[in-house]
């Protein structure tokens, strides 16, 4: 329940876009961004968004994140229309449903790696107890035991990494989107598997590191965006 507006049940989607278009305006320039796209995905699909550079695909995740607002068409999140939400709504909504594994990820530089990943529960009420307790085991799975008190500077960029997927995963979102948030098969990888019963969206770019291989799982879906 968002905003007093009950989420749908639709068959376990948790993700769709319906004819959803983005443009970009420089001048008297369009520039389109989208076109046309039509995607459904089920609770505990993996979706790989492949494309060249400038194709589109962060474009995409940000529809699907709320984080932007499309030209035309819809996306439904749960089986709502993200586009009638209010900014608190939606807000909300990106809160407990959408864990977002940002591609430099975004740590508190003051904060450890224990308190980043328990950071978004406290903030959505979670005990602090569960939140501890869910913080441990997270950063346990993506092989940080031994790296969690430590803070963003005193890690490396592979075990930011890490800290950040243990974060989006912390309030079990619905969905979790990520720009090549695993670049070979690791903990890190293993943990978006094991822990998440979400629908996963992960763009990745053809040519490099990122492969759907680092996902220990037996196939992926994919949509690939350019021409």
């Amino acid at each position: 329940m968002y905003g007093g507006i009950k989420l749908a049940e639709r068959d376990d989607i948790v993700v769709e876009t319906v004819n959803l278009n983005k443009d970009y305006y420089l001048g008297e320039i369009t520039v389109p961004a989208l076109r046309d796209i039509n995607l459904k995905v089920k609770k505990g699909e993996f979706i790989v968004i492949m494309g060249p550079s400038g194709s589109g695909k962060s474009t995409l995740l940000n529809m699907i994140g709320g984080l932007d607002n499309p030209t035309s068409g819809k996306v439904y999140i749960n089986g709502q229309d993200i586009s009638q939400m209010s900014d608190g709504t939606l807000t909300e909504l990106r809160a407990q449903e959408i864990g977002f594994i940002f591609q430099f990820y975004n740590l508190v530089p003051v904060l450890t790696a224990f308190e980043n990943v328990e950071l978004p529960m406290m903030v959505n009420g979670i005990s602090e107890k569960e939140g501890k307790k869910r913080a441990k085991e997270l950063l346990e799975m993506v092989g940080l035991a031994d790296r969690m008190h430590h803070r963003p500077d005193e890690l490396s960029g592979g075990q930011r990494q890490r800290v950040s997927i243990a974060r989006a995963l912390a309030n079990k979102p619905s969905i979790v989107l990520g720009s090549n948030p695993a670049k070979q098969s690791n903990p890190a990888s293993t943990a978006i598997v094991k822990l998440s019963s979400s629908a996963i969206a992960i763009a990745l770019v053809p040519g490099t590191t990122g492969n759907s291989q680092a996902f220990p799982i037996s196939s992926l879906g994919s949509i690939y965006l350019g021409k």
